[in-house]
């Protein structure tokens, strides 16, 4: 059983597609988060607040299904620049400081609206 999940509390999506899937109670889909606003608004000052921005939308979606990071198993984290890695994953670590999840990053040549990061990732109900 496949539902769409859409809340106000992350930006809404900018194409066709949903802010995340629930999948028979059991694991929840999110889409790539962007450094956004509720507003739409880009988040300025380079890839700690970028990645600061994007985790605070992660753990938004999160909440409105009444799960916390804790019950991510899985990320995705797309950078512009693999040089900021240890950038972001300073910022990342903050979030994931205990049990943290499986994680892929990689390199990308280009982000919706030119961003530095773009993070993905999959969670599960308790």
């Amino acid at each position: 059983m496949r539902q769409e999940i859409r809340t106000d509390k992350a930006p809404q999506p900018i194409g066709p597609y949903a802010q995340a899937i629930k999948v028979s109670g059991t694991f929840l889909f999110l889409s790539g988060q962007i450094p956004l606003d509720t507003e739409g608004n880009l988040t300025v000052g380079g890839i700690k607040p970028q990645t600061q921005q994007v985790l605070e939308n992660i753990k938004a979606l999160l909440n409105h299904e009444g799960l916390t990071l804790q019950n991510v198993v899985k990320t995705t984290v797309f950078l512009k620049n693999m040089n900021e890695f240890a950038e972001m994953n300073a910022v990342y670590g903050e979030y994931f400081a205990e049990n943290p999840p499986a994680r892929s990053a990689i390199e990308v040549a280009r982000l919706p609206k030119d961003v530095l990061v773009e993070i993905e990732c999959i969670a599960v109900y308790n």
